[in-house]
């Protein structure tokens, strides 16, 4: 048996033969019920379609207003980058600083090596770096937390509804299927598929 044929449980790190499964079939630790992999036919291909249209959906969420808000005949509105910039002049760098780090750079950094790992695979081309991407990616991916701005975000408007009239704009539809689009953009990137794709590219 070589190495290659060898997976290892993340859970109670126990070692087993792999196993070829049928599509749709999901291999699991036989001691405690661990889900090793599962086999995801055009898996890949779909990961990659999901990045490019979160991609899409983060720039138009990050252009557009959120949301608008009148009150007494005067009406404002403000994009994500905007409300980062009124936490900054109110004397809350740190909130400020969270904001944009967990609703704007970690969920760029992480469509961003998405894109960058999956793109050139599928012209058959093995991107530089792929290894420290691969790590960033992983690194990233729990500081990702658009769905937290997103509650907050709902709840805030449920209550300034008794206030002002708040309109939603296009940012805030982006932003929910942002978080549906790059959810299952990682469901579908295939760890075992996509290093024995990168293994063929090298042959």
């Amino acid at each position: 048996m070589s190495l290659e044929e060898l997976v290892v449980c993340q859970e109670c790190d126990l070692l087993l033969r792999e196993a070829s499964l049928e599509p749709g079939d999901v291999a699991r630790c036989t001691r405690c019920g661990y889900e090793l992999y599962r086999y995801l036919p055009h898996g890949l291909d779909r990961s990659l379609a999901f990045a490019l249209t979160a991609a899409a959906l983060f720039l138009i969420a990050n252009a557009f207003p959120i949301v608008s808000m009148n009150s007494q005949g005067l009406t404002s509105s403000t994009t994500l980058l905007g409300a980062v910039n009124v936490l900054l002049r109110d004397g809350m760098p740190s909130v400020a600083a969270l904001v944009f780090v967990t609703t704007f750079l970690m969920p760029a950094l992480e469509i961003g090596s998405l894109i960058y790992l999956l793109l050139p695979l599928r012209f058959g081309r093995v991107p530089q770096g792929i290894t420290a991407v691969f790590r960033l990616m992983h690194m990233v991916k729990p500081w990702g937390m658009v769905e937290v701005f997103m509650l907050g975000l709902l709840v805030t408007i449920s209550k300034l509804h008794a206030m002002a009239s708040v309109v939603p704009e296009i940012a805030l539809g982006s932003f929910i299927l942002l978080m549906f689009t790059v959810t299952a953009a990682v469901a579908n990137f295939d760890v075992r598929i996509y290093w024995a794709h990168v293994e063929r590219c090298n042959d």
